[in-house]
């Protein structure tokens, strides 16, 4: 029987953008996202990862994580959006960023790049065969959910992803959708 390979999915905590609706910075945790974080502390003895972004390695410092940032967890590239709240955006470019899973009319990644992205990244986690905790950003927690159900892209907006929650997956020669860790 084939052992199987845990991979631990964590959404970072809760930022201003997050909270204003707005396209990310590199910025900080909120106060009431470092305290909804700190009663938790994550599994340890395996590989801890995190997404390049100061969201990302203050939430797994939060969670009692120590790990390597992987630049492939990074957050979707807004491009020109980057710190622009989504009401301000043009109604037509902001439909067709949510319902056109390759739109990269901002000038940074689209879903489905966020997609192929994560989908090599996994592929990586699981021929390394090490547990794995990822702390990331929702987009890519979305992806992940996607790729593991091999779900079509324009699903990519149906999922939500909460601050500092998380989900699992296991990998017994393909990906499969455990629970919450």
């Amino acid at each position: 029987m084939q052992q199987v390979l845990r991979l631990d999915l964590v959404s970072h905590g809760m930022t201003e953008a997050m909270r204003k609706a707005r396209f990310p910075i590199d910025e900080s945790l909120t106060e009431a996202g470092r305290r909804s974080l700190s009663g938790y502390r994550g599994p340890s003895g395996r590989q801890v990862r995190t997404g390049p972004e100061r969201r990302t390695v203050e939430t797994a410092v939060a969670l009692g994580l120590s790990g390597a940032p992987d630049h492939r967890l990074r957050d979707l590239d807004a491009g020109a959006w980057q710190g622009r709240e989504l009401g301000a955006l043009p109604r037509d470019e902001l439909s067709a960023w949510l319902t056109d899973p390759g739109f990269r009319g901002h000038g940074g990644e689209s879903v489905v790049d966020v997609i192929e992205r994560t989908r090599c990244w996994l592929a990586e986690i699981a021929a390394q065969e090490v547990a794995t905790i990822a702390v990331t950003h929702p987009a890519i927690i979305r992806a992940a959910l996607l790729v593991t159900l091999d779900a079509p892209p324009k699903s990519f907006w149906r999922i939500d992803i909460s601050p500092g929650s998380g989900i699992r997956l296991h990998y017994r020669g393909a990906w499969t959708l455990h629970g919450t860790p």
